[in-house]
């Protein structure tokens, strides 16, 4: 897809699994399984949708997946699934890690920030190493010490190697970092995660990352229960989910395995979805 000079495409590093439960918060599971149904463990499958772009001869990866370097017991919880990852879509599209000159780290939770890394002669390294990573100082700080909470949602081995490499630009807010690439935060999720707005030629595109991870989630009160501040969640989706469908802007849905990309369209209080190709 092009806006004006900005070439964006949706790569995907597969599906994976986890409790419907906890991704739909106190929303009964009567209501949520008619939009996701749950497997015998009440795991819903989810998507690992990244987006790779292209803008001003610069070649930027948002979002890595879940990575390679999960163990046996944790592709099983998670239900990793098998065939094509990131680095094979990247590949199908003519990049190699190389050549990738930014990676925008939403957040640092394992299903975000996978192939940061991978293991080389068995030691973590940057996977993109010509590459700088953008996240917000607040989440690289967290992520280092982070509370019982949320442990397990970040590995050291996917950010750790980055910071020493030097590879890692801190950012304190909101920031263009390219042409037609702004990394907004919007806290909610956890207190530093950052949205991303891609725009050109009069055209726009918002992703929402884990403020709305799925088009189930597009109800305000339908919030997840991994959610460390709910409340800011709540008040955030009330003011981006309808300026966004407002505009006009396609949506990308980091999480949504059957509509990563839609239009939304307000009728009355409900949001509906007009799903939509990105090629």
């Amino acid at each position: 897809m092009r806006f004006g000079e900005l070439e964006f495409t949706l790569v995907s590093d597969g599906g994976f699994r986890l409790d419907g439960g906890a991704m739909f918060g106190v929303v009964p599971k009567p209501l949520w399984e008619k939009k996701i149904a749950g497997d015998e463990r009440n795991r819903i499958l989810l998507g690992m949708n990244c987006v790779l772009a292209r803008t001003a001869g610069k070649t930027v990866l948002i979002e890595t997946g879940a990575g390679d370097k999960l163990d046996a017991k944790l592709r099983g919880i998670y239900a990793i699934e098998e065939g094509p990852r990131l680095l094979d879509r990247l590949a199908a599209h003519g990049v190699t890690p190389d050549r990738v000159d930014i990676v925008v780290d939403t957040h640092l939770h394992f299903d975000h920030c996978g192939w940061n890394t991978r293991i080389v002669n068995g030691k973590a390294v940057p996977t993109f190493s010509n590459a700088k990573y953008f996240v917000q100082r607040g989440e690289f700080e967290h992520a280092k010490a982070p509370n019982e909470r949320d442990r397990a949602s970040y590995m050291p081995d996917n950010f750790m190697p980055v910071e020493a490499a030097g590879q890692f630009e801190l950012l304190d807010g909101d920031r263009v970092i390219a042409p037609g690439i702004e990394l907004i935060r919007v806290p909610g999720h956890n207190a530093d995660m950052q949205c991303v707005r891609l725009s050109g030629g009069g055209k726009s595109a918002f992703c929402f990352v884990d403020l709305v991870p799925t088009t189930a989630h597009l109800p305000f009160p339908w919030i997840m229960g991994y959610d460390l501040y709910p409340m800011q969640t709540l008040a955030n989706k009330k003011k981006w989910i309808p300026e966004i469908a407002a505009s006009g802007a396609l949506v990308i849905f980091a999480h949504d395995f059957n509509v990563p990309a839609a239009y939304l369209r307000q009728h009355k209080n409900q949001f509906e979805i007009e799903p939509a190709r990105v090629d």
